[in-house]
């Protein structure tokens, strides 16, 4: 009977086991609650205009694909909305972005893995906000695409062979430059946040037929 139940435990065990070799795959799913801080900084005729700073949500689901041992190349789809209000002013502010990324797990003989990746891509930020200006009131609808890009380290706790739990910290940057009524107007979005999130490992059907 011992036999029969560690025979059983250990097909699990294989059935699960993820190395992060080449054919494999990983489905990401990261948040930031609170812990995002944002700085905005616009230039217009030669002059500088810092925005506020605040705290964020954001959800940064992800896709790889182990295309050699360890690196894991596939999509980040990143959203963040934020919510201002400052003497009678509201503002709002929603980012989406799809960037191609690749990122090198570090594995060992831990359980903690490291992890460092990157990724270059597309960005879009609307901006909505009304305010009361003496005796009348003011509101502006604007969205801005650009590039994007991002860098992004941490450690991925597998507490199981599938399963892993990431902790991390990670900078974008949104760039873009436009003309306005004559006028070069340059947008620079920039975050750094620290996240929590888990990683599903899944081995490729060659490895699994192997066993």
């Amino acid at each position: 009977m011992k036999k029969l139940l560690l025979t059983g435990a250990v097909a699990l065990f294989g059935l699960s086991n993820a190395q992060m070799t080449k054919g494999d795959w990983v489905i990401s799913g990261n948040t930031g609650l609170g812990f995002n801080n944002i700085t905005t900084t616009i230039k217009a005729g030669g002059q500088s205009i810092d925005g506020p700073k605040v705290s964020t949500f954001s959800v940064s689901p992800s896709v790889g694909y182990f295309v050699i041992d360890k690196l894991a190349v596939g999509i980040d789809l990143g959203f963040m909305s934020a919510t201002t209000k400052y003497q009678g002013i509201k503002s709002k502010t929603n980012n989406f972005s799809v960037m191609p990324t690749a990122t090198y797990y570090f594995v060992n003989d831990s359980k903690f893995v490291p992890f460092l990746g990157a990724g270059i891509g597309y960005s879009s930020v609307k901006n909505t906000g009304e305010g009361n200006f003496g005796d009348g009131s003011v509101s502006s609808d604007t969205t801005t695409d650009g590039l994007a890009w991002k860098v992004k380290g941490g450690v991925t706790y597998m507490a199981t062979q599938s399963l892993g739990v990431n902790l991390g910290v990670s900078y974008d940057q949104f760039s873009n430059k436009e003309t306005i009524m004559n006028t070069d107007v340059k947008t620079n979005v920039k975050t750094f946040g620290v996240n929590i999130g888990f990683s599903y490992f899944i081995k490729s059907k060659s490895q699994k037929s192997d066993k």
